[in-house]
């Protein structure tokens, strides 16, 4: 994902301090963000280490005003990133003169790197700093501030720097320690934003006393600026010619002017704002845009407005920024006279901006993709950062063996280069944290809401210009380690669902339901995200355990973090549902996906071990299937119950979560016991194979097909080996060909060559683990039949990790394959784990995001069997007016019970009815309509389910009464 650094989110802890020195003012003071007051403006930690530049550690105040700023009264004091003390805050004397810098020894000389300009004070006794830079602080008085996280503002405090990690720190620590090489330098010249992330950046040591000029601040007399253009500026690569080094600001001054064209002001904002020259863009190679970074800047501008600016440049993530240098004020005019409009450039065909040197030659300007056509790739991180990854065309991004053969390397760079030319992120304009930032939290997020869902797949269509930016969201969130990216910009900040910069296809619509998929039975496989009914409530307080949770935004717990037994603490226990509130949630998403599936059989992974918990093996499966039940409103489920105790792994070697089936009796019967393959090496790291026999309801056991359900060894552990397919593909190796020794054992017990695998095999449709159970004769039938359609979506690309294989045999009866696309399309801000982790609640009980993983759904025609029946029915004698004939007639056929109707014909009338009740049935014959004497009747059944029609005659004879 994309990001700037300036808002990061850092929450605001509260300041403690001891008792006040009578120079220490009541009220705060605050760091000069108008470059009125000193600062720090370098901070080095490691003199005389091994490999310093120089053989003392110092601190460099600035003062970049033009009068001398007297120090009397105030102090330098040091302490380590944890917070202790190196000694005693040291007293200051004398004064700073105007535009100079104040050099302070605060270690002794050490044995390496050369001496120190001649400081202006020593601190004594000395500090022995950390290299890294720990926590210096310029305050009033002697007596030491106690601090705790953002000291911004902070009464005593005249200025601040917390390195990274540092426990006390201006809005965020530095995003850089310092080294042996590298010190601490301030970006800009005496400007003071209150964050230590913004404002300080590694560069060479440059220590400079009150005698010399340089050293990261404005020289005394300051040189000229230099006019220059925005393209200028920018230059023709990636860095601008007028960039200092590692990030810092250049040396030079200069002045460029241009037209605002988007404006980033407030908290949670970019801070900032983007000029361009007016016209058309039409410098080569150089961009005419350029970002301005700097709060009191912003809050001087608006949309459209021609200005002059005077200041200095950085590179930051690899985007040049230009800072207007102190007071800003004074060195930022908004002309009187317009200097024109700017002209977005119209962008038709992304070839002309498929390559990050294309892309940087336009980078910060106003561009019109509304002629492009756009697809969302990645919305993971939008209920984060309110950012959405599209690939431009009509497809996602896709993962590379999702279609290329992991050994072939140029098919695999083909498709890696189309990913890398079609990406492109879409941003809201907000720097903020939706996620885990308190403000954020309460702030509704922008795009989505539970009528707006923007899903992997869709089609995007802008109707406005954007700005084409290079950003990298700082975030404590899932993305805080990603690097920047190319980014699309709206002109103003997002809010709601943003319809009038882009919209997206509702393709929610289009999957209500499973495609049809043709067949008389369905056969399904769910990974159903880690269903726990023992909740990590459960777990902490009846079962001994201890767990961490995620909390929503009002601290309450929703789903485990991680759970582990007391005596063990090996994440060992419950990975679902907090407890028995968001449980429910759970688990009622993923019985509204599973009743709606039409499915007879359905295979389950990431289901409760329920054993490993001193329950039932089957606790978990038997409450899923309690409660599809409830929701069916009849008893339409059953489950297989596990093996024995005695045909399964010691409990100790099984995982946590397991495989499962659900099945209707209705639609199948289980043929024998379910079966575990065990003592199996490759599996000692995954969930072991579950097989079971099934056959049609009422079939006999010689038509029995085995199902065997799987979840090979993740991508996330393990070794990699190498080939591009994550971590542990050789173990997924051994398991693909253990699996198929384990079909074949199945198979031969059951006697059938029909044999389904299914479930998450954690591989990609063209990698070494599929290509295993093809060349055992296995089908991938999503491929075959469905054009591989995605079940997960991962970083930003699509693919198959989900499968059903069939055997040759088993393929034949396969009449259509489905991916219903509910979970890996939808943002996991619909899921149950995140209920109410922001303002704008997106949690219903509907099916989609029940899962990360798409359920895949296969259409099947089991074989139509049919019975001749025998039809028996028993002659009959009745007197003449004394009572209704009744006739008794049995219906038999084997393998099965009949049912269905019998009827009594006299010919061709019907003389009677009734429907067989285990096989047999009483049909009373109105005998009135008979004299004395002998019939030949005929009783007629039906047929029923799979059984044929028959008939049987017998004779009704008519008596006279006794005496007559």
């Amino acid at each position: 994902m994309s990001s700037s650094r300036r808002v990061g989110i850092v929450a605001a802890l509260g300041l403690a301090t001891t008792a006040l020195s009578p120079l220490l003012v009541a009220s705060p003071v605050h760091a000069n963000p108008a470059g009125t007051g000193l600062v720090i403006s370098e901070v080095y930690g490691a003199g005389g280490n091994n490999g310093a530049v120089y053989n003392a550690d110092f601190v460099e105040l600035y003062n970049p005003t033009a009068s001398a700023l007297p120090l009397a009264g105030l102090a330098v004091h040091y302490r380590s990133a944890a917070g202790g003390s190196g000694g005693s805050p040291y007293a200051l004397s004398g004064s700073v003169p105007a535009h100079a810098h104040w050099l302070v020894q605060m270690g002794a000389a050490g044995a390496n790197g050369a001496a120190l300009p001649t400081p202006d004070a020593t601190a004594a006794p000395a500090f022995n700093m950390a290299a890294g830079g720990g926590q210096v602080a310029l305050q009033q008085g002697t007596t030491v501030i106690a601090t705790s996280g953002n000291v911004a503002g902070a009464a005593g405090l005249v200025d601040f720097v917390g390195a990274t990690g540092a426990s006390s720190f201006e809005t965020a620590p530095t995003t850089s320690a310092a080294t042996a090489a590298q010190s601490l330098n301030r970006t800009s010249a005496g400007a003071d934003t209150d964050s230590n992330a913004a404002d300080f950046a590694l560069a060479a040591p440059s220590p400079t006393n009150s005698g010399t000029t340089g050293g990261g601040g404005d020289p005394t007399p300051p040189t000229p600026p230099i006019d220059a253009s925005i393209a200028q500026i920018e230059g023709s690569t990636d860095t601008s010619p007028y960039a200092g080094s590692n990030g810092a600001a250049g040396s030079q001054t200069l002045t460029t002017q241009g037209v605002v064209t988007a404006v980033y002001s407030g908290s949670g904002s970019f801070n900032g704002f983007y000029l361009q020259t007016p016209g058309t863009p039409d410098t080569p190679n150089a961009s005419d845009g350029i970002f301005v970074f700097g709060s009191q800047a912003a809050a001087l501008v608006h949309r459209g407005d021609s200005v002059r600016i005077t200041g200095r440049v950085q590179e930051f993530n690899g985007l040049t920024e230009f800072s207007v240098d102190t007071p800003v004020a004074s060195n930022l005019t908004v002309l009187p006279t317009s200097l024109g409009q700017v002209t977005p450039l119209s962008v038709s065909d992304w070839s002309s901006l498929d390559t990050d040197a294309e892309k940087e030659a336009h980078e910060s300007e106003v561009v019109d993709p509304t002629a492009l056509h756009f697809t969302v790739s990645d919305n993971y991180d939008t209920n984060v950062t309110g950012t959405f990854g599209l690939a431009v065309g009509d497809h996602a991004l896709v993962q590379p063996t999702e279609v290329a053969d992991a050994q072939d390397a140029a098919a695999i760079a083909a498709v890696k280069a189309d990913n890398a030319a079609r990406a492109i992120a879409l941003d809201d304009g907000y720097s903020g944290d939706f996620f885990t930032n308190t403000t954020g939290k309460n702030t509704p997020m922008p795009w989505l809401t539970l009528d707006h869902s923007v899903r992997v797949g869709a089609s995007a269509t802008f109707h406005q210009p954007v700005i084409l930016d290079h950003r990298k969201k700082e975030t404590s969130g899932t993305v805080a380690g990603d690097p920047a990216q190319w980014t699309l910009e709206p002109l103003a900040q997002v809010t709601g669902t943003g319809d009038d910069v882009v919209s997206f296809a509702d393709t929610r619509a289009d999957n209500l339901a499973p495609k049809q998929v043709g067949g008389d039975t369905r056969i399904a496989t769910f990974n159903v995200l880690n269903y726990f009914p023992t909740t990590g409530r459960e777990f902490v307080d009846q079962l001994g355990g201890k767990c961490t949770f995620y909390t929503d935004r009002a601290g309450n717990d929703v789903a485990t973090n991680q759970c582990g037994y007391a005596s063990t603490s090996a994440g060992d226990g419950p990975r679902g549902a907090a407890d028995a509130a968001n449980l429910k949630r759970q688990q009622d998403k993923i019985v509204h996906a599973i009743n709606t599936l039409g499915a007879g059989i359905v295979s389950l992974e990431e289901v409760e071990n329920s054993v490993k918990f001193g329950k039932d093996r089957d606790f978990a499966l038997s409450t899923l299937v309690d409660a599809l039940n409830a929701d069916a409103g009849s008893t339409v489920w059953s489950y297989a119950p596990s093996p024995a105790a005695a045909d399964l792994p010691p409990v100790a070697e099984q995982d946590v979560i397991r495989t499962a089936f659900i099945y209707k009796p209705s639609a199948v019967s289980l043929v024998g016991p379910s079966h575990v393959l065990t003592g199996s090496a490759p599996f000692a790291d995954a969930r072991e194979p579950l097989a079971q026999g099934f056959k049609r309801a009422g079939a006999p056991d010689e038509d029995a097909f085995a199902v065997i359900v799987n979840h090979f060894k993740s991508k996330g552990s393990g070794v990699d080996d190498g080939t591009g397919q994550g971590n542990a593909n050789p173990d997924r190796v051994a398991q693909a060909n253990a699996l198929v020794g384990f079909a074949n054992s199945v198979a031969g017990d059951l006697g059938t060559d029909k044999v389904f695998l299914t479930g998450d095999f954690n591989a990609y449709s063209h990698e070494d683990p599929v290509q295993v159970l093809e060349s055992a004769g296995y089908a991938e039938l999503n491929g075959e039949f469905n054009g591989g359609e995605s079940t997960y979506s991962f970083d930003g690309m699509d693919g198959s990790l989900d499968h059903v294989f069939a055997s040759p045999a088993a393929k034949a009866w396969v009449t259509g394959v489905d991916v219903w696309e509910i979970n890996a399309q939808e943002s996991v801000a619909y899921e149950y784990s995140r209920y109410n982790y922001n303002a704008t609640l997106l949690y219903d009980d509907s099916p989609f995001r029940a899962s990360d993983h798409d359920p895949e759904v296969i259409g099947v025609d089991l074989p139509e069997l049919t019975y001749t029946p025998t039809v028996d029915a028993a002659d009959t004698t009745v007197v003449y007016s004394k009572a209704p004939a009744q006739v008794t007639v049995t219906v038999s056929a084997d393998g099965v019970v009949p049912t269905g109707t019998v009827q009594i014909l006299d010919g061709q009338d019907v003389v009677g009815s009734g429907t067989l009740v285990d096989g047999k049935v009483v049909v009373t014959i109105a005998e009135k309509a008979y004299k004395r004497g002998t019939y030949t009747l005929t009783a007629a059944y039906s047929g029923g389910g799979r059984v044929l029609p028959g008939s049987d005659t017998f004779t009704l004879t008519v008596t006279n009464p006794v005496g007559h």
